[in-house]
């Protein structure tokens, strides 16, 4: 019984399914597979060997495969893609006769027949139990309503990225983690906001997954504004070139040249020396209120005085004031 990697559901997910034959599926092989949700429509990734297995993030599901897809279960599933079409404008009329403040993005039919999922949007949450009778009276079949979001909504509906392949989203992420503009500036990209957003709205996704490998590429190079030693003589660096693996150096009156990473060596800045061949005076290394000593060195002894003790003046308490001059 060999197992395998598939990928089913109109959101793309992903269970480990055993197959009850020794014959070999590859990648890419459209097959039926029995889910918690029902009989569904899936694609075959990779044997489910135990480093495969180990990439997913979350819990996977586990079930069975049942068989390849026929040409019937083909004319099947085409026949559904034309009836999800109809669902949802008859959900959709459903929705706003009852006046129900939420936006539908898509409906799913399971291959099997079992359910149709309604995938939503909306502020906050919603009762919808009188929209799921209506619509179970309408399509005499299980609903169930799944609210999503931003990045989920660009996994249902967007099909090609910005590089010209499919959308990280669509094609292999399983998890929607969110991308903040610290992951992003590591690439250096343009300012523009239509540059560094994806068809979401939001920070690409690809930041983040990349991140990794642009921080080894990072350590690597030295940082801007480091002098350097290179085939043409010391300079500064002013930028990077992280994919190409070389630096932009500034030579002075040699101008501007670009070096590998193996041509440049970081050089170690050292002390500027005192006019007179002296060395310079050692920085002050004490607290703003005169410096504290350094370690190994005794305090200059504290002058001598009458001691006060909780916070009283000992001459006070015998009713001496020794602002006053005795007469």
């Amino acid at each position: 019984m060999k197992k395998y990697i598939v990928r089913y559901g109109a959101i793309r997910l992903h269970g480990v399914f055993s197959l009850n034959s020794d014959a070999p599926l590859f990648h890419g092989t459209a097959v039926i597979v029995r889910t918690s949700r029902g009989l569904e429509a899936g694609t075959v990734l990779c044997e489910a060997a135990e480093r495969s297995v180990a990439a997913f993030s979350g819990p996977i599901e586990e079930n069975r495969l049942i068989r390849v897809m026929t040409d019937d279960d083909r004319k099947q599933q085409r026949q559904i893609a034309v009836a999800e079409k109809d669902e949802f404008v008859r959900t959709r009329a459903v929705v706003e006769r009852m006046k129900i403040p939420l936006e539908l993005i898509r409906v799913e039919h399971i291959f099997g027949g079992e359910r149709l999922i309604v995938y939503y949007t909306a502020e906050g949450r919603i009762d919808f139990r009188e929209l799921v009778k209506k619509l179970a009276c309408e399509f005499q079949t299980r609903i169930e309503m799944r609210q999503i979001h931003g990045r989920d909504v660009s996994k249902l509906m967007a099909d090609v990225g910005e590089c010209g392949r499919d959308a990280c989203c669509t094609g292999f992420l399983e998890e929607m983690r969110p991308v903040v503009m610290k992951l992003a500036k590591l690439q250096n990209p343009s300012i523009n906001p239509a540059k560094i957003s994806g068809r979401c709205g939001r920070l690409k996704c690809c930041y983040r997954f990349e991140h990794d490998h642009y921080a080894e590429l990072h350590s690597l190079l030295p940082p801007v504004g480091k002098t350097v030693q290179t085939p043409d003589g010391p300079g500064r660096v002013i930028a990077q070139e992280l994919l190409a693996k070389r630096v932009q150096v500034d030579l002075g009156p040699l101008g501007f040249k670009h070096f590998t990473v193996e041509e440049v060596r970081l050089l170690a800045t050292a002390p500027v020396p005192a006019p007179g061949g002296q060395d310079p005076p050692a920085a002050n290394t004490g607290s703003r209120r005169g410096g504290r000593p350094p370690r190994g060195h005794s305090r200059p002894p504290r002058r001598e005085g009458p001691r006060k003790e909780h916070g009283r003046d000992p001459n006070k308490e015998h009713g001496r004031d020794p602002k006053k001059k005795e007469r």
